[in-house]
């Protein structure tokens, strides 16, 4: 870290990890202890790794508009994190926002959680849009819902590759809900902390090549 002054660190040994996200990054209809960035931290941790628990500005129904917003305000912008996770976009498509916008403001927000990890595009994560056409809650929409999600997801994928930031595909693992009503929480539309530790499973491996 370059400032040593703005830099969240406990110490020389423990890292800072920042989340980013809406109702899949706080875990929704899950304990908070089971949302992916607190299973990640932990599994850091047991990994000899340690993580203080995670910074999270995620909301529910947060499109990436209301999180870009909710950073200006959060009093962090100063700050810097030894790595940053990016999972927003879901409630664009939801709420049928165009995908120019998405793709613009993605752009921004990506920009900030590169500047959140102090510049270094390695320790920036991105995970893309789960499925929700496959839950119960979309009501047989999946045909709809499904390549929409695709659309949005084929922007930030873009976006973060030409960025050079680690980009990790959890929209796969999300399908698999359609036949594996274990994954899905109890509201019938977010992922049970058995999908989440999936999420984890394809991501903490990832984290740890880009910390060590």
């Amino acid at each position: 870290m370059t400032n040593a002054d703005t830099t969240v660190k406990a110490s020389d040994s423990t890292f800072t990890y920042l989340a980013l996200g809406d109702s899949y990054t706080i875990g929704q209809s899950v304990p908070a202890d089971q949302s992916y960035p607190n299973l990640l931290a932990l599994e850091l941790t047991a990994h000899k790794y340690p993580v203080n628990p995670p910074k999270i500005i995620a909301v529910t129904g947060w499109t990436t508009d209301e999180l870009i917003n909710a950073i200006a305000s959060s009093g962090i912008t100063d700050k810097k994190f030894d790595f940053v996770t990016l999972l927003i976009g879901v409630n664009d498509q939801y709420q049928q926002l165009s995908q120019d916008n998405y793709r613009t403001k993605f752009q921004q927000v990506l920009n900030t959680a590169i500047k959140f990890a102090d510049g270094n595009k390695n320790r920036v994560f991105v995970l893309s849009i789960p499925d929700w056409g496959v839950t119960p809650f979309a009501a047989g929409r999946d045909s709809i819902i499904g390549p929409q999600i695709d659309q949005f997801n084929a922007i930030n994928k873009q976006i973060s590759n030409v960025a050079q930031v680690n980009y990790i595909n959890v929209t796969t693992i999300s399908r698999l809900a359609a036949n594996n009503p274990s994954l899905i929480a109890s509201d019938g539309l977010h992922p049970s902390e058995k999908m989440y530790q999936l999420w984890v499973d394809l991501l903490e491996p990832v984290v740890i090549a880009k910390l060590r």
